[in-house]
């Protein structure tokens, strides 16, 4: 088998067979397949594209490329949450203590944030002495007493999905269905959750900017989940404004324990229903509305709060920061941004208020910048809010106060002001089954 004659067969439009796939990832996971030839098929598959076998082949091979996580001692009790990423989404730090207090088995590796979103591994960090990295061993341990376990991605996990998007970033290649699809899921297979719900983000802070291209995405990873024989279903989601009124690690953290106590409502409030009901009924095997009041119950009960003490206090994190968490990490200095105008906020820029947070040093721009855990922002104003000339639209903190002035431009390119509200938007947009 020649990598030549892959590159020439799916150039043509034809569909690759598994030995060829296979031989793919193989030989370009080892190093024997050099970038310019990977680089090629990438390319081909971009304009050509997958059929949904193809797709499937390629995600089990990828999954297969390095180590996974066997997770059949929980049966069907495992399940996992992925999102395709947003601005204040910190839905893990509450679902996940709902689901497991229904009795679901959360084995679950998150990622770090880069560029304008966040990332779930950061926020945990934010709370003292937990740890985000747990051997095999103790891992499992956890899930099955606590029935959750949060650490960062392994690069042992999915290898050639790893090596393979770092080429595609810098071969205008990320945007191909197939190729995005089987990134996300050859790494929730490899992690091994029998039920998966993706959370695809939506708007102007998402990758998916429009409902159209997120549908696409969301009805191809499902049916590519239910090919490599995983019970999963996927949630579109609002991402034209940020989650909640939260952005910035710590920050987060707070607004996550607020929810979990039952002392917040609202759109963050609303979609981590949506998540858990749609979690806890494939897990449970129950209807989602069945789902919905049993995960209504564990807010309204103290057992979701009280599970989250029990994550935190398992992964060595100091529970006191989470019954006060007041004592999370904060800056030495906050700046309040004032509305120059009167009216309703119209529309805000997602994308935009995150790039603001990472300029106050709450993200990165590149891997190895270090995060700012107090950093970030507070909106005191959302889209459809009504605000009075001198209204504070937003807090932003950081330890930087020469950070400030760029970060009130960015914040205030990324809001606009009109003479009347604006049609209120579904938070959930669609569920693909």
């Amino acid at each position: 088998m020649r990598m030549y004659d892959i590159i020439a067969k799916k150039r043509d439009g034809l569909a690759l067979l598994k030995e060829e796939i296979e031989f793919f990832i193989s030989g370009y996971t080892s190093g024997e397949i050099p970038d310019y030839q990977a680089s090629a098929l990438a390319m081909a598959i971009f304009l050509k594209g997958m059929t949904d076998e193809e797709t499937v082949c390629l995600t089990n091979a990828m999954a297969n490329s390095g180590d996974s996580l066997d997770l059949s001692q929980f049966g069907a009790l495992s399940v996992d949450k992925h999102s395709t990423g947003g601005v204040g989404d910190k839905t893990t730090l509450i679902v996940a203590p709902i689901v497991a207090a229904l009795g679901g088995r959360l084995a679950k590796m998150s990622g770090r944030g880069l560029g304008h979103t966040g990332g779930t591994v950061d926020k945990l960090e934010s709370i003292s002495g937990y740890k985000t990295t747990l051997d095999r061993e103790e891992f499992l341990s956890q899930v099955e007493n606590i029935g959750i376990a949060v650490i960062g991605q392994s690069g042992s996990l999915a290898p050639a999905d790893k090596k393979l998007y770092a080429l595609r970033d810098v071969t205008a290649t990320v945007n191909s269905i197939p190729l995005i699809t089987s990134s996300i899921m050859s790494k929730k297979i490899a992690a091994g959750s029998h039920n998966i719900v993706l959370d695809v983000k939506m708007g102007s802070g998402a990758f998916m900017k429009t409902l159209e291209d997120a549908e696409i995405l969301a009805e191809n990873m499902v049916k590519i989940g239910k090919g490599c024989k995983r019970n999963v279903c996927a949630l579109i989601t609002d991402m034209d404004t940020p989650l909640g009124t939260h952005i910035g690690n710590a920050l987060e953290v707070k607004e996550a324990v607020r929810v979990l106590r039952g002392e917040q409502k609202g759109d963050l409030y609303e979609v981590c229903i949506a998540l858990s009901s749609a979690m806890a009924s494939l897990v449970l095997g129950v209807s989602v509305k069945e789902a919905e009041a049993k995960v209504i119950e564990t807010i309204e009960s103290g057992a979701a709060f009280s599970k989250m003490r029990q994550w935190i206090k398992a992964q060595g994190g100091d529970v006191s920061e989470i019954d006060d968490t007041e004592k999370l990490p904060k800056t030495d200095y906050f700046y309040e941004v004032k509305s120059a105008e009167s009216g309703f906020v119209t529309k805000m820029d997602a994308e935009k208020i995150g790039v603001a947070s990472v300029i106050l040093g709450a993200g990165r721009e590149n891997k190895e910048d270090k995060i700012d855990f107090g950093a970030g922002i507070v909106l005191s104003k959302k889209t459809g809010d009504k605000v009075n000339k001198g209204d504070t639209l937003c807090t932003l903190y950081s330890n930087n106060k020469e950070s400030f002035k760029s970060a009130e431009e960015k914040f205030l390119s990324a809001i606009s002001i009109g003479s009347n509200a604006p049609e209120k938007k579904p938070l959930v947009y669609k569920i693909i089954k």
